[in-house]
């Protein structure tokens, strides 16, 4: 059964978590997320054909060469980004979806609002990046 959303629509503290309502407004957040990733990839590699022209002047192709690389690496930043995004549609398939993986509590409705992505709560994100600091300093 798939629940309409309105736009108007934004999940409350006060209903019960991950309900169905919320279930769905995250998951088209995430698909309106992962559409508008796919869009903008599309844009770049049109922009990197139509760039793909050999420039005589040595420093007009060094810094078309940079701009490809910076355009390269955003890619594959969005590519990362989107098998989170689809693991996250899977979580909330399989009904863990806005559970923290450390503790198994609620996340909170901010924080995945924010980020829709998350798999931690507040409290084990912070805890996640202070071993990461402490280990990374040794």
């Amino acid at each position: 059964m798939s629940v309409v959303i309105d736009e108007e629509y934004r999940p409350r503290e006060d209903e019960p978590f991950m309900n169905e309502r919320q279930r769905e407004y995250f998951r088209q957040k995430l698909l309106q997320w992962k559409d508008d990733i796919l869009r903008e990839a599309k844009e770049t590699l049109q922009h990197l054909q139509d760039e793909n022209q050999n420039h005589p002047d040595i420093a007009d192709r060094a810094s078309s060469e940079t701009d490809r690389a910076i355009e390269l690496r955003a890619r594959d930043r969005q590519r990362k980004l989107i098998a989170k995004i689809d693991a996250a549609l899977d979580r909330i398939d399989d009904g863990s979806y806005g559970y923290c993986e450390e503790t198994g509590d609620p996340i909170s409705l901010k924080r995945l609002e924010a980020r829709p992505i998350a798999t931690l709560s507040i409290e084990a994100q912070e805890r996640h990046e202070r071993r990461e600091r402490v280990y990374r300093d040794d």
